[in-house]
């Protein structure tokens, strides 16, 4: 279909509440799905939401199925995309990890999460998606849905002298895009 631009931090659209997706296998939504797989494909990320390409819907994608050059010391996270997301915490445990963003690009922090996670929510033909998630996959998770609820990273993070340029902090990753 269509590689969309990715609005950047700063733009007003990243800091809306995402509206419930109330129709299913709609040609839209469809199309939707296709225009975030080409654009995060493209941009050669691990996650994208909906209100990152403008669109002020509660959908997000995250995983790649393979190990990810950003990512190098983290598992694969099977492809997922998920609609009207609701997370709730396994337990109070948190922990700090570094995250970069599309719509925050040349940029890392360490942003503290949920160690442990239950996401549920439907995909995009509708059909349940229930699940747990722990570590890089619920950090993953969680990233992502906080576009829809208007928050990035940057937001989140505890300690600044912890945030930064990926080219500076991880020269090694200086080729690669973030999210």
């Amino acid at each position: 279909m269509a590689i969309r631009k990715i609005l950047k931090m700063g733009d007003p659209r990243l800091l809306r509440v995402a509206k419930k997706v109330e129709s299913f296998q709609t040609q839209k939504l469809l199309s939707l799905i296709v225009d975030m797989t080409e654009t995060m494909h493209h941009a050669q990320g691990v996650g994208l939401a909906a209100p990152q390409i403008g669109e002020n819907l509660q959908v997000v994608m995250f995983g790649t199925g393979e190990a990810n050059p950003r990512y190098p010391d983290e598992a694969p996270v099977a492809k997922t995309i998920l609609i009207n997301p609701v997370i709730v915490p396994l337990s109070q445990d948190t922990e700090e990890g570094w995250e970069g963003c599309l719509s925050v690009p040349g940029l890392r922090g360490r942003v503290p999460r949920w160690k442990s996670i239950q996401y549920s929510g439907v995909n995009e033909l509708g059909e349940p998606v229930d699940r747990e998630a722990h570590g890089f996959h619920a950090r993953m998770v969680q990233h992502e849905c906080d576009h829809l609820w208007g928050i990035l990273y940057p937001m989140r993070i505890k300690d600044f002298t912890q945030f930064g340029y990926t080219e500076v902090l991880f020269p090694e990753l200086s080729d690669a895009s973030d999210d």
